[in-house]
């Protein structure tokens, strides 16, 4: 990975870190358990040709956030409905598998991330989570507009942890990481400058880091590492070119990009990202089939994130 321009501290006292501490203060942070099981039982009857609604109901009340989180959404204005669904099975018909198995991976691991907060300032962590879960759909819809073929929820995954690195910094420099939050910063890559000045590592490298140490495969740590810079990949560009837009097409929906002080988003703006070459080419018939499709995943993203948090 070639590292970026060297920018100054804004606060000359904080001194960057070595390599080797940074890497001792990552290992410091507690483990996700969530990221080991990822509600495999849930996944398990999801995933099975014969389960049914009563089951996966069932295993839904096991978790009173995962229910909550499941009638919020589909009470939100999103799906429209009419009457108030109270019913955990009439949610399950509404909402249909695919995203009961997505909110049930992204459940347990928000709140787990959420309860390694310190005492100390308050940052707007709910921005973040909403942040990475509309990623992690932004990814996932980008992706199926491609030749890649993913059978397994590795796209949702990446587009959900791809901010994780911010987490583990405010826990592992407590005293740095309110001064990266309060500099305002025009783009993404100058944020990472700010990172990598004030501490050493910017948050993609110290999110790659800590997952490692969850032995997540290769594919997921290096589609984080290189989710600002897909171009810089070694392997797996697809996966973080779809992050790289995922993120941006978030932030100029609405639904801000998390903690930091970030310019707003233009319109059409991700034409110029390196991963929409990657993903899309240049071919003007490609470009137009995909701007259509971000079109229509835009228009549903607020309302589908509402119920979520």
């Amino acid at each position: 990975m070639q590292p970026a321009p060297p920018l100054s501290s804004p606060n000359p006292a904080l001194r960057a870190f070595s390599p080797d501490e940074i890497r001792r203060r990552i290992d410091g942070v507690p483990k996700l358990a969530s990221l080991q099981s990822v509600n495999r039982a849930l996944a398990q009857l999801v995933n099975s040709e014969q389960s049914y609604n009563a089951q996966i109901a069932e295993i839904i009340r096991r978790d009173p956030s995962l229910t909550a989180r499941l009638l919020r959404m589909v009470n939100s204005v999103y799906f429209g409905l009419t009457a108030k669904v109270n019913n955990i099975e009439e949610a399950v018909f509404y909402l249909g598998l695919r995203q009961i198995k997505e909110l049930s991976m992204a459940t347990p691991i928000i709140e787990e991330m959420n309860a390694l907060q310190r005492p100390g300032p308050q940052l707007p962590w709910k921005d973040l989570w909403q942040h990475s879960i509309g990623t992690a759909i932004m990814t996932r819809e980008l992706l199926v507009t491609t030749s890649l073929m993913i059978d397994d929820d590795t796209d949702y995954i990446v587009g959900l942890l791809h901010n994780i690195g911010k987490v583990v910094m405010a826990y592992a420099f407590p005293d740095h990481f309110p001064l990266i939050v309060a500099t305002p910063a025009a783009t993404t890559q100058d944020i990472c400058a700010l990172e990598r000045a004030v501490i050493g590592w910017d948050h993609a490298q110290i999110g790659s880091h800590y997952l490692q140490r969850h032995q997540l495969s290769p594919e997921i740590t290096t589609a984080i590492l290189y989710h600002n810079e897909p171009e810089n990949a070694p392997q797996g560009a697809l996966l973080s070119a779809a992050v790289q837009i995922a993120d941006h097409l978030v932030r100029y929906s609405g639904i801000p990009g998390g903690l930091e002080k970030l310019e707003p988003v233009p319109e059409d703006s991700w034409g110029a990202l390196s991963g929409w070459t990657i993903l899309f080419g240049t071919g003007e018939r490609e470009t137009l089939i995909a701007r259509a499709a971000i079109r229509n995943s835009l228009q549903r993203l607020p309302g589908l994130l509402q119920g979520l948090l």
